[in-house]
């Protein structure tokens, strides 16, 4: 597959991920999600409306790789670094996006703080908090790991 198709792949998922979740009508719906205890790393789910699927989203404040991220977004689709993406099917991948990825006139993240050593789970995905950082999977065993200095999708 070439890259070029990759990265247009990419950017079609991110803009039909803001169109389903935008153009859901309802109720304001909290997104339950979860921070490292340090608060540096944050992840939570968003719904695909009306299907059952949905992603983890997830953000790093200050990381080594973050600007190195901000640069191959602006050169490959000229949109922001989000943070990562992970499907309730697939595999995690870095997300480039102009926006926001969710309703925010209607839905808000709920975050807890998850204690190291503790495990968090919500629509079939599962995060793990440890000093070495967050790990989250997909009931396929598909994840990503974050932390300060690296990162690591499968």
């Amino acid at each position: 597959m070439p890259v070029r198709f990759v990265l247009v792949k990419r950017t079609l998922v991110v803009v039909a991920l803001v169109g389903a979740v935008a153009g859901s009508a309802g109720q304001a719906a909290p997104l339950p999600g979860v921070k490292t205890p340090t608060r540096n790393i944050s992840c939570f789910y968003v719904p695909i409306k009306p299907t059952t699927h949905g992603n983890l989203l997830c953000d790093i404040k200050t990381s080594s790789f973050s600007r190195a991220q901000q640069n191959r977004c602006q050169a490959r689709t000229g949109l922001d670094w989000h943070g990562f993406e992970l499907s309730d099917g697939g595999k995690a991948q870095p997300v480039c996006t102009g926006g926001v990825l969710y309703d925010i006139g209607r839905d808000t993240p709920r975050f807890v703080v998850l204690a190291y050593g503790r495990t968090w789970r919500s629509h079939g995905f599962t995060c793990r908090s440890r000093l070495t950082g967050l790990t989250c999977t997909n009931g396929h065993g598909h994840g990503l790991f974050l932390s300060r200095a690296s990162y690591r999708l499968y």
